[in-house]
């Protein structure tokens, strides 16, 4: 057993017994060594990204700028990126153990460990499977709690998704932190975009957590919500009940925040209507959680499911990796724009999230002659950051733009700016899914590959990376098109795509070098469609189809799910706890017949309904009534579960 397993062992002992009350700072996360891993053929990445313009360092090339008719080298004053092995070692560690400090919105703000779910019973969980590990663990619950219409009661075991790895006392991609007598947990990349390989309980990188049980874990919250912009929360104003929870607001008026129990017990409800493996990646107050996309990105830009990450450093994939991070894990940093995107004042919107935060520290008490804001002020571990993250408003804030759809960008001090997501898309982009299955005859392969090219698929899954690199009308590809339209309100407040340097230190000096981003060569219409402005009613990208085998459920909305035994729908796999098999899922994503009995088992279940979650849409069949033998069928799974990087 390695030493750091025998340490985390004794800090999970101490925290079970009550015994880890020390002054100090300390700080777990898993990463996992090479044979913790499924192998793979790493895709070689070393080179220099400008802009998304990408010069591998074998072609030995010198790329030059052209300025005011002169010649120049290429730098990090034009934005230049060099990619070699130190920064490709430092996207690996970002991957895993990187949080930004998101554990305090998670853990002091919004509860996550405050309620039912506790610290300990999870610590009890891990060591009861003696570094087994698992895909799924399940944490006995130290308290009842009623959401909707059920009662979770106290020592229920839940399926919380949450993955460890064989040997592993961690669980992947949630490191723990230990501050000064306080217990937080929080959220890397890893936790969503790694997962446990089912039969060895390694890590299969870029792989995603496909029943990861988010939804719920935040419904267990104290303080749900504080994330009430991701729920189908249509105006706070339906939650007030008494004029007794009074600020003063932005416009020096007196304001009423929400009922705190109405709006949790609402929040709650919603959340726990997501289904397993999914999550909302937008603040457009529905609920309309999209699938946990893999990490399989070379290629594969525009990035996001609307592809609205299309500019910047590695074609975007910087601008994706920042997402979660800048916007996701801090509700609190998008307060300067709370108005322009919900239609709530900055008081009021600030004041919802903190009025019962889980650590009294950060909970803000209406009736007092305090606005919500100077009160963060006094509290907030980040001081002349917005929210509390560590985060850096690149010049166009409180806008937004192409290279920051958040407005903010994430980057800690002592790094430089952007570095970490930077070096978190150049490692993705090393990322070759291994092989899941005995491998594949040759002959069956090009078989399907001519029934792939036949059925017309190569129209738009074109090319080395199996797609077209583009962005299609929500309703030509006919499906659920809520999630479309999730970023039409940011046209209210884009501003220029302007980024820092990238060799501009953090914290940021004043008269830092600001650069214009190249965005002139992106097709205008393309962009209207990632974010639904104007009059576009939006659209979704075309995804590669590289590791389809890791991917399953299928579509964005991850409705297209058939379980190992032909279970239907999700309603019939993950809703309960199974996962579903990326051959039956695949064939009813291309056989109308079975697609219409998961459609039928998706829409009957209300809760599936509440989030627009069906798995209907692309249309595009090969079955029989296409003229498709089941032979054929056949042949073309076989082919696409075999897809890896050429």
């Amino acid at each position: 057993m390695r030493k750091t397993s025998i340490i985390v062992i004794i800090f999970l002992i101490l925290l079970i017994g009550g015994g880890f009350f020390f002054n100090t700072n300390v700080e777990y996360a898993f990463l996992p060594e090479e044979d913790d891993v499924v192998k793979y053929e790493a895709n070689n990445q070393t080179g220099m990204d400008i802009w998304g313009k990408w010069i591998s360092a074998e072609t030995g090339k010198a790329e030059k700028l052209s300025a005011d008719g002169k010649e120049t080298s290429v730098s990090a004053k034009h934005g230049a990126i060099v990619v070699d092995k130190q920064l490709l070692q430092l996207g690996r560690e970002v991957f895993y153990k990187e949080t930004f400090g998101n554990e305090v919105f998670l853990t002091d703000i919004m509860g996550i460990v405050n309620g039912p779910l506790t610290m300990t019973n999870i610590a009890k969980a891990i060591i009861a499977l003696k570094g087994k590990g698992t895909t799924n663990l399940q944490v006995e619950l130290a308290k009842n709690i009623t959401i909707g219409d059920r009662t979770y009661k106290k020592g229920e075991k839940i399926d919380t998704g949450i993955d460890v790895p064989k040997g592993s006392f961690l669980p992947l991609g949630m490191p723990v932190v230990w501050d000064h007598g306080k217990l937080r947990i929080g959220i890397s990349c890893a936790a969503c975009h790694a997962t446990v390989d089912p039969k060895t309980k390694k890590v299969v990188e870029g792989a995603p957590n496909n029943d990861l049980n988010a939804g719920l874990l935040m419904a267990l919250a104290t303080n749900s919500a504080a994330y009430f912009t991701h729920a189908d929360i249509k105006s706070l104003k339906r939650y007030i009940r008494s004029m007794d929870r009074v600020v003063v607001d932005s416009k020096g008026q007196k304001s009423s925040l929400p009922d705190p129990r109405l709006l949790e017990k609402e929040a709650d409800r919603i959340f726990a209507s997501w289904p397993r493996g999914n999550f909302d990646s937008t603040i457009d107050m529905k609920a309309n959680p999209s699938q946990i996309p893999d990490s399989f990105t070379l290629g594969d830009h525009p990035y996001g499911w609307s592809g609205f990450a299309a500019a910047g450093p590695f074609r975007g994939l910087a601008t994706f990796s920042n997402n979660v991070h800048a916007q996701n894990a801090d509700s609190l940093a998008q307060s300067e724009i709370s108005k322009a995107l919900f239609g709530v004042d900055k008081e009021v919107y600030i004041g919802t999230i903190l009025q019962n935060a889980a650590n009294p520290k950060f909970r803000y008490k209406p009736n007092v002659n305090e606005k919500p804001s100077e009160f963060f002020t006094k509290v907030d571990p980040t001081p002349g950051v917005v929210g509390v993250n560590k985060l850096v408003a690149p010049p166009q804030f409180p806008k937004v733009s192409l290279v920051a759809p958040d407005g903010l960008v994430v980057s800690e001090p002592g790094y430089r700016f952007n570095e970490q997501n930077n070096a978190v898309a150049a490692w993705q982009n090393t990322i070759n899914p291994p092989s899941r299955s005995a491998k594949i005859d040759a002959e069956q392969i090009a078989r399907g590959r001519d029934v792939f090219v036949r059925a017309g698929c190569i129209r738009c899954h074109a090319g080395a990376y199996l797609t077209n690199n583009r962005v299609v009308s929500a309703k030509v590809v006919g499906t659920e098109p809520s999630r479309a339209q999730a970023l039409k309100k940011t046209e209210k407040v884009f501003g220029e795509a302007v980024f820092y340097a990238p060799d501009t230190p953090v914290p940021v000096p004043k008269n830092a070098k600001v650069l214009k981003v190249p965005t002139e060569q992106l097709d205008k219409e393309q962009i209207r469609l990632a974010f639904a402005h104007g009059d576009s009613k939006g659209g979704y990208k075309v995804p590669s189809l590289i590791g389809l085998s890791w991917s399953a459920p299928y579509l964005h909305d991850g409705g297209v799910a058939v379980g190992p035994n032909g279970e239907l729908g999700l309603t019939g796999t993950l809703g309960k706890g199974i996962v579903p098999d990326a051959r039956n899922s695949l064939r009813a994503l291309i056989d109308r017949t079975l697609r219409q009995q998961v459609i039928r088992a998706n829409v009957s279940d209300p809760q599936l309904r509440a989030v627009h979650v069906s798995g209907d849409g692309h249309r595009y069949w090969i079955d029989q009534q296409e003229g498709f033998t089941k032979e054929e069928q056949e042949a073309v799974i076989d082919y696409l579960l075999s897809l890896t990087y050429p």
